[in-house]
């Protein structure tokens, strides 16, 4: 008996791919190449395999990929491109949030379902709504900033800064690092 076929559609493109049923959503937008999406816990804790599924932030190592079937995937790569960033993405090199840039993506995800929900969130809101991403690397406190920039941003209370991100900063915010 053949694996069932499952469509997804991810950053606006149709894939229709045959797979296990117990196939998490995580190894499937991996092996299709969304390398986005970080592979760190596979047990929901990290955050790092965040991804939007029908515009709600999901831990993509907690959802069987047939679970999935029809529904629309945005990653983070789907948010922006290095010629043209996300806003939050911009935010995130601006302010020197990224350190190794493996949880990057993750952040950006569930710092734009906190700005969809709540776009000029407090430092507590802001400081809740990453609970569920960990990053070993920064403290936190450049990511903090990180949203509040992007906030400030996206509802015109702060323009874009004239600074030149380091050469792998933009690499990191869209996952290719």
């Amino acid at each position: 008996m053949s694996d069932p076929v499952v469509r997804l559609t991810i950053n606006g493109r149709l894939h229709e791919v045959a797979l296990a049923t117990n196939v998490m959503l995580l190894t499937a937008l991996r092996d299709l190449g969304y390398t986005d999406v970080k592979n760190g816990c596979e047990i929901g804790e990290c955050g790092a395999c965040a991804v939007f599924l029908n515009g709600e932030a999901v831990n993509s190592c907690m959802v069987l990929a047939h679970q999935a079937d029809g529904a629309e995937i945005v990653t983070n790569a789907g948010l922006g491109t290095m010629k043209d960033p996300h806003p939050i993405q911009e935010a995130f090199a601006d302010a020197g949030a990224i350190q190794c840039g493996f949880c990057t993506p993750g952040m950006v995800i569930s710092t734009k379902a906190l700005l969809d929900r709540n776009p000029d969130p407090s430092e507590e809101e802001i400081r809740d709504a990453l609970s569920g991403n960990l990053c070993r690397c920064t403290g936190y406190g450049q990511i903090v900033s990180a949203v509040r920039l992007a906030a400030d941003r996206l509802t015109g209370q702060s323009d874009p800064e004239d600074r030149i991100p380091l050469a792998d900063e933009q690499a990191k915010v869209g996952g290719e690092a």
